[in-house]
């Protein structure tokens, strides 16, 4: 195995372990709690923080079963609602507006991979909320798929949107970076180019075309 498909899969990792730490940890901290505390009201606390735990850790660990993963219990195609519930899960409480466009048929793995990384990274981008549309649809022999936001301000890491742009060499790979690389790797792998588009100060649009799909 070279040492660039190591590093890949060791950011790929630290990224899925930097997000479940927050929800796991403050599972922990119910459990420590709920087991000294015998006030009543106190308890009921204590349980809503380990149900929102789990929860979060649930939808994150779904999240990345997708977006990293082999989604294995699927064939070539996934459910377009699971990967529908996936984004969902992984906005949680933010700010965020989901404007979903896509129909019901099955999404190819190489397109769901690409729309829940590209997720991902704008998600992380829209730190004071925003809108986050979402679309894909086939065109002729390929697949198009189109991630639009729209927020008062827009904070993309540079370095990603290097990736994005330029390509997988672009910028160094880190933990913040390695969903953008995996989005260039599963569109070089399926005959196909990523693009990013600043419209706006307040709006971005970045997508991909794969083909034979």
């Amino acid at each position: 195995m070279s040492d660039d498909r190591v590093d890949f899969a060791s950011m790929l990792a630290s990224r899925l372990c930097h997000d479940l730490l927050s929800p796991v940890g403050a599972f922990a901290n119910g459990l420590e709690l709920l087991a000294d505390e015998k006030d009543p009201e106190m308890r009921a606390r204590c349980i809503d923080l380990l149900e929102q735990s789990a929860r979060t850790s649930a939808n994150k660990l779904k999240f990345f079963r997708l977006a990293f993963g082999s989604a294995g219990g699927f064939g070539e195609r996934v459910p377009a609602d699971e990967a529908k519930s996936a984004v969902q899960g992984i906005i949680g409480d933010r700010a965020i507006d989901l404007n979903w466009m896509i129909g019901s048929e099955p999404l190819p793995k190489p397109a769901v991979k690409i729309v829940l990384n590209l997720s991902l990274l704008l998600v992380d981008a829209l730190v004071r909320g925003g809108r986050l549309d979402i679309g894909c649809e086939n065109q002729g022999e390929g697949i198009e798929i189109a991630l639009h936001v729209e927020a008062e301000r827009i904070f993309l890491d540079a370095e990603v949107e290097r990736i994005l742009t330029e390509g997988e060499g672009a910028s160094p790979m880190t933990s913040r970076t390695a969903p953008a690389v995996l989005v260039q790797a599963v569109a070089k792998q399926n005959g196909g180019t990523v693009m990013l588009a600043r419209e706006t100060p307040t709006s971005l649009l970045v997508g991909a075309v794969l083909k034979g799909r």
